[in-house]
């Protein structure tokens, strides 16, 4: 209860009154003109369902695969007819496990390319069981160039406590395959703060990625939502986060490790070498989701596509879009939104900052100032850079914000497909 008081106050003082923090059922769907965006692609069929894992997923079953295609194209055609031939400036695909639909993302790209102009980076996530030489050659030929391999851990007692069908000793080869590949980048996802883990056990997981070869390593901590598998069993009503004792000294080994083997931190929890593109699958400002679950963010609005795929198929093969729930946003709001991934990304561009808020804003300064005082970051002339503390710290106070907010959407659209409130 206190932490919710202080959330809106906090909210309050930053945003202003004007802002409702509610998603509500759409009267009307509406669309800004805009020249370019992102896009979102979620595929939610997974044949491991993982009970930790807290996205919008189901069962693979082969006999909807063929009419979610059906609906994702009609997505497509209504956005086209919506916002007309517009830049694509990166397509990130998600799930679930997106290469379970291997041979539909061939179609659904070539959709995409066929109604709009694609400029940036095609990323994707996969498994290591899902990884083959066909799959490679076939993301290849789809002009897919970012990878990322959800390893989560190299040590087979933490793989079979998260759920995952398959063993330690088919990572190397499937590592290899995707380095092996001509992909621009490839990230190796790993999880930490398991339960009971060891700090040594995490950094061997550290020593083998870094010396895999791979160009970027993002280490997550464990997150286990109340609905979630896990939740549900544990009966939880709110996220429960790992020992923050226990995730500070882990984070720490983390960051020393990488930074002192040839690596530099990009993200909070990412750590890249080498001048290849980096691998990011939540900073876009901009950008259009496709698929039951999705979200689009577009300037002053923000929806939620129903999470059931029964009820997303039913709607968009109708050639409507599937939006369940919306936020308006205010100006000041997606400024904030602006700046909480830039600290994500653990560096704040001056220019870009002054054009967002302008040169004297007395509420930033005063915290900038707070920030100054506890020693969590560096500045020169061109911006700010969290430092090892700050880049902890400042995410571990923006997860009692956000989770907490990905929790309440999620619990109420994962139960109802079109909630007519839900308050954040």
């Amino acid at each position: 209860m206190l932490t919710e008081i202080a959330t809106r106050a906090i909210r309050r003082y930053l945003v202003g009154p004007e802002q409702e923090f509610v998603f509500r059922a759409p009267d009307k769907i509406r669309l800004p003109q805009v020249e370019k965006v992102g896009l979102y692609l979620h595929i939610p069929f997974c044949k491991n369902m993982c009970p930790y894992c807290p996205y919008n997923k189901i069962k693979y079953e082969k006999r909807l695969v063929s009419p979610y295609l059906k609906a994702v194209l009609q997505e497509i055609e209504k956005y086209y007819s919506f916002l007309g031939k517009i830049k694509i400036v990166s397509i990130y695909i998600g799930g679930g496990t997106p290469t379970n639909l291997i041979d539909e993302l061939g179609i659904i790209l070539e959709k995409i390319k066929e109604r709009f102009v694609v400029t940036g980076d095609i990323c994707i996530e996969t498994t290591p069981n899902e990884i083959n030489k066909e799959a490679v050659k076939n993301l290849e030929r789809y002009g897919v160039n970012l990878v990322s391999l959800g390893v989560q851990s190299f040590n087979d007692k933490y793989l079979e406590l998260i759920g995952r069908n398959y063993k330690a000793k088919i990572l190397g080869p499937a590592i290899d395959l995707v380095l092996s590949s001509n992909f621009k980048s490839v990230n190796l996802d790993f999880m930490f703060a398991l339960p009971n883990q060891r700090v040594g056990e995490v950094i061997e997981d550290v020593k083998k990625a870094v010396s895999s070869g791979a160009d970027q390593i993002t280490f997550y901590p464990l997150f286990t939502f109340p609905y979630s598998t896990v939740g549900r069993h544990l009966k939880l009503k709110r996220v429960k986060m790992p020992n923050v004792v226990i995730r500070r000294k882990m984070y720490r080994a983390i960051h020393d490790f990488c930074l002192g083997n040839g690596f530099k931190r990009v993200s909070v929890w990412g750590f890249k070498r080498g001048d290849g593109p980096r691998y990011s699958s939540v900073t876009r400002d901009n950008y259009i989701g496709l698929g039951a679950g999705a979200a689009t963010q577009l300037p002053g609005i923000y929806y939620f596509n129903t999470f059931s795929v029964k009820e997303y198929i039913k709607v968009a093969s109708k050639g409507e879009l599937p939006i369940a729930i919306k936020m308006n946003l205010t100006k000041s709001l997606s400024s904030y939104y602006w700046l909480y991934w830039r600290l994500y990304d653990t560096y704040i561009p001056k220019k870009q900052f002054f054009e967002v808020f302008g040169e004297n804003n007395r509420k930033l300064s005063r915290i900038a100032r707070l920030f100054k005082l506890f020693g969590l970051y560096e500045e020169d002339e061109n911006g700010v850079t969290l430092n090892e503390r700050g880049a902890f710290w400042i995410h571990l106070v923006q997860n009692y914000f956000f989770l907490d907010y990905v929790n309440k959407v999620w619990s109420v659209a994962k139960e109802d497909p079109w909630p007519k409130e839900i308050k954040i």
